[in-house]
């Protein structure tokens, strides 16, 4: 057994605390991977505070890369020395839904992955002989993690380490969102609600599907310039008068595709409203677990509104992890620009709150060593 810093959630409401844990080497099906950057995402703060439930303690982190240290047994499509992406939502290629192209909904994890383990069932970090959890699956704050092979997927070596972390999730969530889910029509209007590290990969996404008019919407105007550096054409201070904003952008009738990358049920009635005729909206952020939203079937029924959700982008991170990482190095996604500001593992606390605070596009967490 070897050891391992990482950032604990003892519970629900207090800070990150940087821990030195046991981790067991990997299981069949298992791989040791040296994680080299970890993203950080709202979902991991979700855990933290209570709206995604989750078993505690845990090593969160989700948005990860690094370098296989260690294989187990059966594991063949990587090898110690491979530079991996994490796939958040590992499939097992056998399920009705992985055979129907939707691997992120797979079926026959889903249910260790919200208990916090390995695909066994059992854990793998250990503090005074004790358990602790891996959201994900993955737990990516920490020098070191065990995580399902399946969830490993190489990367080029044209591709830093910590472009591939964002590419595991706001990347592939947001181009996702664009390209997957909606698959977004050129010359469309679009509006996108919430512009972090998902909703700017979205306006990257809506750039790539040749959206003319592409609305960024936030409630930060720090959020202002950022947007427009990403590909947005217009950026409206989200609060009263978005929507009516939205439409006079759009030739009065409302956006063709409407994004929510907030998870805020009020946010999200807000979205259909600013939707035309006949448009779509695509839920892309996580809401609170048990939370509800008022969608009114009389306005669906008579506008012949479209609602869909987009769990990590409708992904197949076996086909997108790769072709998202082309069209990075063939400069058609700027994901250097997402990587706003870096930090080592002691000020995870601080970059929660500089992410709270609603003024950069995605902060990178970098271990010592990873590259």
């Amino acid at each position: 057994m070897m050891k391992t810093r990482a950032a604990v959630v003892w519970e629900t409401n207090t800070p990150f605390a940087i821990e030195t844990l046991d981790l067991e080497p990997p299981r069949a099906g298992e791989v040791l991977v040296k994680i080299a950057a970890a993203g950080v995402c709202r979902s991991d703060w979700n855990v933290l505070i209570g709206d995604t439930k989750h078993p505690l303690p845990a090593v969160t982190g989700h948005e990860g890369a690094g370098v296989v240290q260690e294989v187990g047994a059966g594991v063949t499509h990587v090898k110690p020395g491979d530079r991996v992406a994490l796939n958040w939502a590992p499939a097992c290629g056998e399920c009705f839904y992985c055979l129907n192209d939707r691997p992120s909904l797979c079926e026959s994890y889903v249910d260790a992955i919200w208990a916090g383990v390995q695909m066994d069932g059992t854990p793998r970090l250990f503090k005074d002989g004790k358990p602790l959890y891996q959201f994900c699956s993955l737990g990516c704050f920490a020098d070191y993690a065990v995580v399902p092979a399946v969830s490993c997927v190489p990367v080029a070596d044209a591709v830093p380490l910590e472009i591939a972390a964002l590419i595991g999730c706001a990347v592939t969530t947001g181009v996702g969102a664009a390209l997957n889910t909606a698959q977004m029509k050129p010359g469309s209007n679009v509006a996108i609600y919430g512009v972090g590290g998902v909703g700017l990969s979205t306006v990257m996404g809506a750039k790539l599907a040749g959206a003319k008019c592409i609305i960024a919407v936030d409630i930060a105007e720090a959020k202002r310039d950022i947007a427009l550096g990403f590909g947005a054409t217009h950026f409206v201070t989200a609060g009263p008068g978005a929507v009516e904003a939205i439409r006079s952008l759009t030739d009065g009738r409302g956006a063709d595709y409407v994004f929510d990358g907030t998870g805020v049920p009020a946010v999200q009635e807000e979205c259909l409203e600013a939707a035309r005729p006949g448009g779509l909206v695509v839920f892309e952020g996580l809401a609170p677990m048990g939370s509800t939203t008022n969608l009114p079937g009389a306005v669906l029924t008579r506008t012949e509104k479209t609602v869909t959700g987009s769990y990590y982008g409708t992904s197949n991170a076996k086909r997108d992890f790769p072709r998202f990482a082309d069209l990075y190095a063939r400069g058609l996604l700027d994901l250097d620009r997402l990587m706003s500001k870096t930090y080592q593992l002691e000020q995870i606390n601080e970059a929660y709150a500089e992410m709270l605070a609603g003024g950069m596009a995605r902060g990178v967490i970098l271990f010592d060593d990873g590259s």
